[in-house]
């Protein structure tokens, strides 16, 4: 089973390992991935704060600046200890023992909306790209959907999916074959925000469990969440949770 992940605009700074952008998950998108990624250094180094204000989704200068790196020289660190968002929070990588954290690294892919389908153990820099923002001429969500969907079916096609990404990463990737993905409701609403958070508590129990398929998920008892109703349209499944606390 491998498990789709969303990226998170915030990120830890540091890192302790050069940065090999051919490592990354997919031979083959490495050239298309360096085009990206050259076009991405390409508008630092023009400089244009308008354009960066934008790319970055930051207004404020000093905090442009400090994004303003040479990353192909930056250090780095795990995909997955990277992003520092609420699924992130959540998850606690950094608290999870040696086998929880290995099950992560081997099993959960991320979609970087700069470095495309990666693996959570995946080396990478910080970086700064505003979700659904271009880089120069370059929209990244098309961009990845033409050159790394089809890995990424033939990368999947002998695993179950479990997709827990938001509804804007479809547009790099949607599953052609059966998936399953996950809605959180509370007091007969939808939740929207908070989602990430129980997306990351869903993960992390899932880790501790060393679940290896969708029918052992569905056996996982999670603290604090009941599964409400399970809906399947085409290759689609969704498990609809009611957070109970």
């Amino acid at each position: 089973m491998k498990i789709l992940l969303a990226p998170s605009e915030t990120k830890k700074s540091g890192g302790e390992h050069s940065f090999h952008p051919n490592a990354l998950l997919f031979d083959a998108l490495a050239p298309h991935r360096m085009k990206l990624l050259h076009s991405y250094i390409n508008v630092l180094q023009q400089g244009d704060m308008t354009v960066l204000s934008k790319m970055f989704g930051i207004k404020k200068e000093a905090d442009i600046l400090k994004h303003k790196k040479d990353i192909i020289h930056e250090l780095t660190m795990k995909a997955i200890e990277r992003y520092t968002g609420v699924a992130f929070d959540y998850l606690g990588y950094d608290t999870l023992n040696d086998t929880a954290q290995k099950y992560v690294d081997d099993n959960v892919i991320l979609f970087s909306n700069l470095f495309g389908p990666i693996r959570a153990d995946d080396l990478i820099p910080e970086y700064k790209l505003k979700q659904g923002e271009a880089v120069g001429e370059i929209k990244p969500e098309k961009f990845y959907h033409a050159h790394a969907a089809d890995l990424m079916e033939a990368y999947l096609a002998q695993e179950e999916i479990l997709d827990l990404r938001a509804g804007f990463y479809d547009k790099f990737y949607k599953p052609k074959k059966p998936y399953t993905t996950l809605k959180f409701i509370k007091d007969g609403k939808v939740v929207s925000h908070w989602a990430k958070a129980y997306r990351g508590i869903v993960l992390r129990e899932i880790a501790k469990a060393n679940v290896q398929s969708i029918d052992a998920f569905m056996q996982l008892s999670i603290e604090g969440l009941a599964v409400h109703e399970i809906q399947t349209k085409k290759n689609k499944t969704e498990i609809i949770y009611t957070i109970e606390t």
